[in-house]
């Protein structure tokens, strides 16, 4: 029988309402388990790993990523896949975290939750959760399992976790992930998009579980001024920025903008450049307002999420790496989590 480590870590798959404080406090991994019985008859032999108390999915740190892939790696050997069950509102953040410091992963990291608490009768939590288990478990013929990689399962679809984005806090379709297909979808049967899921790796599981979270994030907009810039730019202990840009990774050609750039640069601090757009992709050189920033030295971050340039930038600073190896290894896909587009 196959074996699935549960991981609750808290969310809103595991609150309920309070009739003294009007508002959701969370719940133990038990209560979800009395409203989901099903669970008893999917044939799968799963054990629960909770974290006592919950964790609003809020208050996410690096250091409860770097929990989470220790409990993985303890573990690997006695399970076949692991279901997280984690708030939504930072989920993504998680899952490309959990990409990037579980080298050559080869079994299923499945991240779930809900919009709506189990205990409320139209609940999206129990179909996640069921399917979600049931995508972990599920393997080819060959014995091999199907997707070895880190997935978010939300509303009937899989996505590699780290091109996944949280984009709507109303509906059950909360994410979506604009530049990269679905790896599967649940309807009556599940249907694998096989030719996009990573490749089985052969080297065995490595775990880095150092994130160096000294980054800063510098969205750009029109009328931003010299003081805004250079105060984010020479934060104490930087050492690396997410700029958001216009477009295929566009920004100001003022010269004030460009030299507050470059002097960072010099210093040190990785810029990696991503476009405000949730499709698309940052074309560094393609139009004269993105030139001048390729030749100071601003990195491209292709078409990565937010949240995967955010962790991955965090995963490198962490791993004592040259800048220049920093640098390159933010423009090269390492989980799948960009594509390089073509020269033509």
């Amino acid at each position: 029988m196959t074996k699935i480590l549960i991981i609750y870590t808290g969310g809103t798959v595991g609150m309920i309402y309070d009739e003294k404080t009007k508002a959701l406090r969370p719940i133990g991994f038990n209560e979800i388990r009395n409203n989901l019985p099903e669970l008893y008859r999917m044939g799968i032999d799963f054990y629960v790993y909770a974290f006592n108390p919950p964790i609003d999915s809020s208050d996410m740190q690096p250091e409860i990523w770097s929990e989470l892939a220790s409990i993985i790696e303890d573990r690997y050997d006695r399970y076949d896949g692991f279901v997280i069950l984690h708030g939504s509102d930072t989920m993504a953040f998680t899952a490309s975290a959990l990409s990037f410091m579980l080298e050559n992963l080869n079994k299923p990291v499945i991240l779930t939750g809900s919009q709506l608490p189990i205990g409320k009768i139209r609940t999206d939590a129990k179909e996640n959760i069921i399917t979600a288990m049931e995508i972990a478990s599920m393997k080819h013929s060959n014995g091999t399992v199907m997707v070895p990689e880190v997935c978010i399962y939300f509303d009937f679809m899989l996505f590699r976790g780290n091109r996944a984005k949280k984009y709507n806090a109303e509906k059950f379709e909360a994410f979506y992930s604009m530049n990269y297909p679905a790896l599967a979808e649940a309807g009556i049967d599940i249907k694998h998009k096989h030719n996009y899921v990573l490749p089985a790796p052969t080297e065995p599981l490595k775990v880095n579980k150092e994130m160096d979270p000294n980054i800063s994030v510098l969205k750009i907009f029109p009328g931003i001024t010299r003081k805004v810039v250079e105060s984010i730019l020479n934060v104490p202990g930087l050492k690396g920025v997410i700029m958001e840009t216009f477009g295929s990774g566009n920004a100001s050609t003022q010269e004030w903008f460009l030299e507050t750039l470059s002097n960072a640069i010099k210093k040190g601090i990785v810029i990696v450049d991503i476009t405000q757009c949730d499709g698309g992709s940052v074309e560094l050189g393609k139009y004269e307002t993105s030139s001048n920033l390729k030749q100071i030295g601003v990195v491209s971050g292709h078409d990565m999420t937010f949240e995967a340039a955010t962790t991955k930038l965090m995963y490198l600073l962490g791993q004592n790496l040259s800048l220049a190896e920093v640098k390159r290894f933010i423009e090269v896909p390492l989980r799948g989590e960009l594509t390089i587009e073509s020269e033509d």
